[in-house]
């Protein structure tokens, strides 16, 4: 293989290149050039805000899974940014175009591929589809989060929502001359609903293979371990709906989650009597959430507003505040609230502020295991920062917290 410099841009993937002469953007990427033929690796184009300077910078970002190295390349500057780092924060399953990664405490959000050969391996297959809970299962999120899991499908995006009846009949327009439109709209809007956003190899066909078929009765004998053989009553209180097409599901992805103007269907926090609840990054990385979730319902706990959040290091910090100067570990708790994707809860129960705290558990893993080892998190915990859940400490703060999240940050 030849090989020349350029500086007009990324260096293209070398497996379509065998014979040909290959352009790379300097002599700093010889070390990838080197070790291609030993290691795969993938690109993607990554933007990182900087807050100090108010720009927006983008990196090249490669990961190497052979041995979970990291490199980044600055893109405006031309010069390596992190050389091939050993970097355990970042797995396979994370890279994919529209997620953010934390690398080193810099939150970045994949823009794109950086190569062909990136798109073909890891972007081929990949799709997004729109799942809904209905109200008939809305208590058995978790148990239809961990089945979704299951099926290799991850959650990027998630909002508890209740619709009215003519957002409820929007979203079914193209059932509208049916005659079970109506059931279907009033049932749709008789309670909230849970709107997720999935990605995964083939997600649409997936996931309405873990639907089953439309008709629960139907589901019940031909596929008892679906979703709707398990939770499904009939043919309209079904427990949930998917995304018939590709079309379909990034019509009905816009309905709830705009990517342009407007807000979508609004959460259902209710602001009284309650506490706040977020399920931390690393537990949702670990696919704990269906299990944390299934464990709050099952005791007596109401989750009365969910939704996932992707935090910047400013809005952690600021939500942090309290436990600035109080909490030893208190920068690595920032660092872990904004490395990935966390879920925050309005939860409902008597005096729900203490109670919901003895649910948690002491901040510490190692000492809930010993003194409280049904806790959450005796159960989901590592240490004292990935200790699964945050719950708020003060019954004063339960309705700022989740104001916090829910008026705030859902914007």
């Amino acid at each position: 293989m030849n090989l020349k410099w350029s500086k007009r841009g990324c260096c293209d993937s070398l497996s379509k290149h065998e014979g040909q002469i290959v352009t790379f953007p300097c002599r700093a990427w010889l070390d990838c050039v080197l070790c291609y033929a030993q290691d795969e690796r993938f690109a993607f184009l990554a933007e990182w805000y900087d807050p100090s300077a108010a720009l927006l910078r983008r990196y090249q970002l490669l990961y190497y899974p052979k041995d979970g190295s990291v490199e980044m390349f600055d893109m405006k500057n031309q010069r390596t940014f992190l050389r091939r780092t050993k970097f355990d924060e970042i797995h396979p399953e994370d890279l994919f175009v529209g997620n953010r990664v934390n690398v080193f405490s810099r939150q970045l959000n994949l823009i794109g591929y950086g190569d062909q050969y990136t798109a073909n391996k890891l972007g081929s297959k990949k799709e997004r589809t729109l799942a809904m809970i209905k109200p008939d299962a809305v208590t058995k999120v978790g148990d239809i989060i961990q089945m979704i899991y299951d099926a290799n499908l991850i959650v990027t995006k998630a909002k508890m929502t209740k619709l009215t009846w003519k957002q409820a009949a929007d979203f079914y327009t193209e059932h509208q001359s049916k005659s079970f439109f109506n059931n279907l709209v009033q049932f749709v809007s008789s309670g909230p609903v849970i709107a997720m956003e999935l990605m995964g190899d083939e997600a649409v066909s997936t996931w309405r293979k873990v639907l089953g078929p439309t008709d629960s009765g139907v589901a019940q004998k031909d596929a008892a371990n679906s979703l709707r053989g398990q939770f499904g009553t009939d043919g309209t209180k079904n427990a949930g709906h998917g995304s018939d097409s590709l079309a379909s599901a990034a019509r009905e992805l816009e309905f709830f989650f705009p990517s342009t103007t407007g807000h979508g269907p609004s959460n259902t926090a209710k602001y009284s009597d309650c506490t706040c609840s977020i399920i931390k990054p690393h537990a949702i990385s670990e696919v704990f959430t269906g299990k944390i979730l299934k464990s709050i319902i099952e005791n007596g706990f109401e989750i009365s507003a969910l939704q996932m959040f992707n935090m910047d290091r400013v809005n952690a910090e600021e939500f942090l505040e309290v436990y600035k100067g109080v909490v030893a570990e208190y920068t690595n708790v920032v660092d872990e609230l904004c490395s990935g994707p966390c879920m925050a809860l309005e939860i409902h129960a008597a005096d729900s502020p203490r109670t919901f705290r003895e649910f948690c558990g002491p901040a510490d893993p190692e000492i809930a295991r010993h003194l409280r080892p049904t806790t959450l998190r005796a159960l989901y915990g590592k240490n004292k920062v990935q200790n699964a859940v945050h719950c708020t400490d003060l019954p004063e703060d339960g309705i700022l917290e989740v104001q916090y999240f829910f008026k705030i940050l859902d914007v």
